[in-house]
C-alpha cells in the first residue's frame, strides 16, 4: 500500500516538469553548448501510444491556454477549408483565416501566452523553427517569418501540403504543451492530489491506531503516545506536506519484509553518525576533565594535600612497601640497561666537572707550571671518573642484592626521602610555583590534544575496528 501511494506522490512530484512526456509520449534528448546543438534522435521517438494528460491534468487544475488552443483551432479550420475547395489559393475563406493567423502569430509573440506556464523556452523553440524553415538562419524576425509563413504567396510556391506537414511536425506538437494553470486563494497553483492522497492517509491512519493500541495491551507499562513513537516514522504517511518523506517508511517496511536489503546503507549511515559525533564526545569529555583538573589546582588542592597533616592510620595489607620496590625496578633497570648503555658519557662528564673542579682551585696555576702535570692531570682524572662511575655501579648493585637488612635501611631512606620531599613542598612559594606550571602544563596538553584530536581520523578508526570485528568473526569460524 505505501509503495503503491509512494508511486502517486513520485508521479504527482514530477508532472508538471514531465508534463510534455505524458502528453505526447515522445522522447529526445537536446543538448546546447554555446553555438553547439545536437538532438538525438534527430526526430523523436514516440514511446506512449495514449495521453495520461487527459486523465491528471484535473488534478493540477490544468486548463488549455485559450491563445494557443485558439491559433490550432484557426489552423485546423484552414485545413478543413483546404479539404472541400477545389481551388484553396483563390477561396476567400482560406485568406480570410491566413491573414487571422498572421495576426494571432504577432499576438503571440508579443504577448507570450506560455510565461504563465513558465515555458519560455517552448516559445524559443517554436520561432527559431520558423525562422529556419522561412529563412535558413535564426537572425532573423519572428514575426516577419511567422508573417511570410501564413502568406499567400508562400503557400503558391512551396505547396499546401508541405507546408502543412511542417507546421504539423514541427509547431503543432510545442503550441500543444502550452497550458493554463489557475492560481488558488491561497496563492499557490491549484493541486488536487490530497483528494487521491486521502484514502491512503485513512488507511495509514487506521493501521497507526490499530497497531499502537496493539502495542500498549502487549507491553507493560507503554501508552498509546508511547505504542505511537515505536514506530515513530509511519507519522510521516500522514503529514501532507513533504510527501517525498514517506521513503523513509517505505524503504524500512521493504527492509523488513525482505524485499531489500539496506544493511550497507544502515551500516555505512551509523557509522557515518559514529564518525560524527564521536570526536564531539571525546574532546568533550577529555576537556571536562582537564578543567576540573585546573580548578582543583587554582582552589589550592594540591596545597592542602600537602599541608593537611596525615593522621589517618596506614593500613598495610600484604607487608610490602610498594614505593621501595619500585625504586628496585628503577635501579635494576639503570644498572642492568640503562647505566652500561651510557658509560662513556658518564665518565665524560665525570672528567668534566672534576676538571672544571681542580682549575678553580688557588693551587692550580703553581701546579700548572710543573713539567709533565698536564700528563698526569689527564691520566688521574680519567682514573677518577672510571672509579667513582665503577663505584656508583657497584653500590646500585648491592642495593639490588637481597639482604634484609639493607632493605630495611633502604626502605627507611625512601620513607624520609618523601617526608622531607612533602614538607619541603610545604615552603608557599613552592606550591605556588608547582600550581601555576602544572596549570600550564595541563593547558598545553589540553590545546595540543583538541588539536590532534581534530585532525584524527575518525573514519580510519572505524576501518580498523572493522577489520578487527572480521578478524574475529573469521576465526570464531
Amino acid at each position: 500500500m505505501i509503495l503503491v501511494n509512494y508511486g502517486f506522490v513520485v508521479y504527482d512530484l514530477t508532472y508538471i516538469s514531465l508534463r510534455d512526456f505524458w502528453l505526447q509520449g515522445r522522447v529526445q534528448l537536446y543538448f546546447k553548448i554555446g553555438t553547439f546543438e545536437k538532438k538525438i534522435p534527430k526526430t523523436p521517438i514516440r514511446v506512449l501510444s495514449f495521453k495520461l494528460t487527459k486523465y491528471y491534468d484535473w488534478v493540477k487544475g490544468i486548463e488549455p491556454n485559450r491563445d494557443t488552443e485558439s491559433y490550432l483551432n484557426t489552423v485546423n479550420k484552414l485545413k478543413n477549408v483546404i479539404d472541400k475547395t477545389g481551388d484553396p489559393l483563390r477561396d476567400q475563406k482560406i485568406n480570410n483565416l491566413l491573414y487571422s493567423l498572421r495576426q494571432q502569430s504577432v499576438e503571440m509573440i508579443e504577448q507570450n501566452p506560455f510565461l504563465v506556464a513558465d515555458k519560455i523556452g517552448t516559445l524559443e523553440r517554436i520561432k527559431n523553427k520558423m525562422r529556419e524553415h522561412i529563412f535558413g538562419s535564426k537572425d532573423v524576425s519572428a514575426k516577419e517569418s511567422f508573417e511570410l509563413f501564413w502568406d499567400q504567396n508562400n503557400w503558391q510556391k512551396n505547396r499546401l501540403e508541405n507546408e502543412l506537414v511542417f507546421f504539423d511536425d514541427q509547431i503543432r506538437p510545442l503550441l500543444e504543451t502550452n497550458y493554463f494553470r489557475p492560481v488558488g486563494e491561497n496563492g499557490e497553483p491549484i493541486n488536487n492530489f490530497g483528494l487521491i492522497d486521502f484514502p491512503f492517509s485513512l488507511i495509514f491512519c487506521i493501521e497507526i491506531i490499530v497497531r499502537s493500541w496493539y502495542i500498549s495491551r502487549r507491553h507493560t507499562g507503554i501508552n498509546w503516545f508511547d505504542a505511537m513513537l515505536w514506530r515513530w516514522y509511519d507519522i510521516l504517511l500522514l503529514i501532507p506536506i513533504f510527501r517525498w518523506l514517506r521513503i523513509i517508511p517505505l524503504i524500512i517496511r521493504l527492509d523488513k519484509s525482505n524485499l531489500i536489503n539496506v544493511k550497507a546503507i544502515k551500516k555505512q549511515t551509523s557509522q557515518g553518525f559514529v564518525a560524527g559525533i564521536a570526536r564531539e564526545i571525546t574532546e568533550t569529555v577529555v576537556i571536562n576533565v582537564i578543567n576540573q583538573v585546573q580548578v582543583s589546582v587554582q582552589k589550592g588542592t594540591i596545597r592542602n594535600i600537602l599541608q593537611k597533616p596525615n593522621n589517618n592510620v596506614y593500613i598495610n595489607i600484604n607487608n610490602v612497601n610498594e614505593t621501595a620496590e619500585i625504586f628496585k625496578i628503577i635501579s635494576d633497570l639503570l644498572v642492568e640497561k640503562i647505566i652500561p648503555e651510557i658509560r662513556p658519557e658518564v665518565e665524560m662528564f665525570i672528567e668534566y666537572n672534576l676538571k672544571k673542579t681542580l682549575i678553580e682551585t688557588s693551587a692550580y696555576p703553581n701546579l700548572e707550571k710543573l713539567p709533565g702535570f698536564k700528563f698526569i692531570e689527564n691520566q688521574l682524572i680519567q682514573k677518577i671518573a672510571s672509579q667513582l662511575y665503577q663505584g656508583l655501579s657497584k653500590g646500585l648493585r648491592e642495593v639490588l642484592i637481597k639482604d634484609p637488612k639493607l632493605d630495611k635501611l633502604f626502605n627507611k631512606l625512601v620513607d624520609k626521602f618523601r617526608q622531607t620531599m612533602i614538607i619541603e613542598l610545604q615552603d608557599q612559594q613552592s606550591i605556588e610555583h608547582i600550581e601555576i606550571f602544572l596549570n600550564d602544563l595541563l593547558e598545553k596538553i589540553k590545546i595540543n590534544y583538541v588539536r590532534r584530536l581534530s585532525a584524527e581520523d575518525f573514519e580510519q578508526i572505524l576501518e580498523q575496528t572493522r577489520t578487527l570485528r572480521q578478524e574475529a568473526k573469521n576465526t570464531g569460524s
